[in-house]
């Protein structure tokens, strides 16, 4: 099994680009994040002619997720059912006997913000959710934007970062704990050439000059990081036309 996560920053503009990927890319599962799409206006129809069951709940203009499937989708549930939050953030499915939740983590903005503290609060109530998950799921995959960068080698210049909304310490204290659950970080599992991300900016020729963050990640339970084959950052979407500022992250899982 293949399972991914993208997040692709409005995916009524990129549409096409995710259709091609999954073409020369087919996964078994996507989970997607910045859908940016109220349901009634999310592309089923286009997705579903491309081979994949599609689940979403989506908000106008910001946050949305999806999980895309070529498998069967049961006991969907979204957002966090500890957590009142009118923003759409999560979607979690059973697909093939592995428990996916596609999560988008809050950005936060910056360390003296309100939505900093929505974070830290989003993030709590995220990891005693999915202590939950984890105690009824063992096969359990948490794939999403997380918002976050795990240690220094994932920053592209660590000191110019240091102390910023991303790479502070009580959100890597967060994310910390998620991995105390038992989750593991894919892309950890294996060598991986110095200066992997996921995520530049816009500006600055951030892509270009390798300007990155690996933010998104594909966590994965001890019954499935035993059998992980491999994880990667696909690059090459990040070079098409109108791309999102983040790369797909893929997990195989054998």
């Amino acid at each position: 099994m293949k399972l991914a996560t993208w997040n692709v920053n409005s995916l009524n503009v990129r549409l096409p680009h995710v259709l091609k990927w999954l073409e020369a890319n087919p996964v078994d599962v996507l989970c997607v994040q910045e859908t940016k799409l109220t349901d009634d206006k999310f592309p089923a129809a286009a997705i579903e002619a491309a081979g994949y069951q599609v689940v979403y709940t989506g908000q106008k203009t910001y946050n949305g997720v999806a999980i895309l499937s070529r498998l069967p989708i049961t006991d969907v549930v979204k957002n966090n059912p500890r957590y009142e939050d009118a923003q759409q953030r999560i979607l979690a499915a059973t697909i093939d006997g592995v428990r996916v939740v596609c999560a988008y983590v809050p950005n936060g903005q910056s360390v003296d913000s309100e939505k900093y503290g929505y974070k830290l609060g989003w993030l709590a109530a995220f990891r005693d959710w999915l202590h939950e998950e984890a105690q009824q799921h063992p096969q359990l995959a948490v794939l999403g934007d997380y918002n976050i960068a795990p240690e220094d080698r994932d920053v592209h210049d660590p000191v110019a970062w240091a102390g910023q909304v991303l790479v502070s310490d009580p959100e890597r204290a967060a994310l910390l704990r998620l991995n105390e659950l038992g989750l593991k970080d894919a892309f950890r599992l294996f060598e991986q050439a110095d200066k992997s991300f996921s995520w530049w900016d816009y500006r600055q020729l951030g892509f270009r000059l390798n300007k990155g963050l690996r933010i998104d990640h594909i966590l994965l339970s001890p019954a499935l990081a035993a059998r992980c084959s491999a994880c990667v950052i696909d690059r090459e979407p990040r070079k098409w036309e109108q791309p999102s500022d983040h790369a797909p992250v893929i997990a195989t899982i054998d």
